[in-house]
């Protein structure tokens, strides 16, 4: 099982630490990654979280690490749908989740965007809303019990899977707009953020999701906010740093959306930079917006690296 090693603020709210694993190169890559996940865990370390992109499959890499290291909660954010049947996606996460042991997986999913799915990939992106209704309609069956059989507009599927179950597997969706919030807090355990401010969560992601998980008659929504972290003296050269790492997320339009809505030029601004008591209010303000879970993109090199897993680590313990 998972430890729940927590942050304790000043608004008496308790919100879990985690960090994303950075992809490695070469042969050796899983064997680091392992190695990361171990530190993680060393560090006290709540939760570990792995993007899928272009790299390695993000569901496999954590099997494999998770199956190595104990107790951290390990997710993805997010493997996105519309490159995979969900039935596909049901078997190799039931598969991940019998690897890492049981509660230690959390799935999160996404629709990724226009310019991925059909530009580079040749997938259609047509009605994604809809599509993502109806992906959950046979994904969640099959996480839960194995069997689905649904007809819709995009998804068709009538099947009964074999793979074993190892307890239940949490879905999170990667949600930023009202439909999707709303779809994420009717059907699955809450959503998971990128370039998404305190602001923005505070008014948006969190009333959005409370109104709807309330209508339905569901608890409330986890809701776990990935941002860039870097602990120094240097912000105006970690500023810029950030600036170039993540330059790319200002130009597609969902998290544009998020950076013009939370009043911000572009991605740097929302990054969670300075020393460690302008972290730690920062990371306060997310609390107070309505966060559980804060998860650190740590993006610095060298002594600065080094100092923002240290003061990670001592929220998380």
């Amino acid at each position: 099982m998972t430890r729940d090693h927590l942050l304790p603020t000043t608004t008496e709210v308790m919100v879990r630490i985690g960090v994303t694993l950075n992809e490695h190169d070469g042969p050796d890559a899983l064997s680091r990654l392992t190695e990361d996940l171990q530190r993680a865990h060393d560090d006290g370390i709540a939760s570990v979280w792995m993007s899928h992109i272009f790299g390695m499959d993000a569901l496999t890499a954590l099997a494999v690490a998770a199956g190595r290291v104990p107790d951290v909660e390990v997710g993805t954010a997010v493997v996105p749908i519309f490159t995979r049947h969900p039935v596909a996606l049901a078997q190799q996460a039931r598969t991940a989740a019998l690897a890492a042991g049981p509660g230690r997986l959390t799935l999160g999913i996404g629709l990724s965007h226009r310019v991925i799915v059909e530009d580079l990939l040749g997938c259609s992106f047509e009605r994604p809303l809809r599509h993502m209704d109806e992906y959950l309609s046979v994904l969640l069956p099959l996480l839960d019990e194995g069997a689905a059989s649904f007809s819709g507009a995009t998804v068709r599927t009538q099947v009964r899977l074999t793979t074993p179950g190892n307890g239940r597997l949490p879905v999170l969706l990667g949600a930023l707009g009202p439909r999707m919030l709303t779809l994420a807090a009717e059907r699955t355990e809450g959503t998971v953020l990128w370039m998404t401010g305190p602001i923005t969560v505070r008014d948006h992601v969190v009333p959005t999701l409370a109104a709807a998980a309330q209508a339905a008659g569901r608890p409330a929504p986890r809701v776990v906010c990935v941002l860039p972290v870097g602990v120094t003296d240097d912000s105006d050269g970690a500023y810029t740093r950030a600036a170039m790492a993540f330059r790319t997320y200002g130009s597609l339009p969902s998290y544009r959306a998020m950076i013009d809505r939370e009043g911000v030029a572009g991605p740097a601004d929302l990054a969670v930079i300075g020393d460690e008591d302008a972290v730690g209010t920062k990371l306060d303000e997310f609390v107070k917006a309505g966060v559980t879970d804060f998860v650190a993109v740590e993006f610095l090199t060298g002594a600065d690296a080094v100092r923002t897993r240290s003061f990670l680590g001592s929220l998380a313990t």
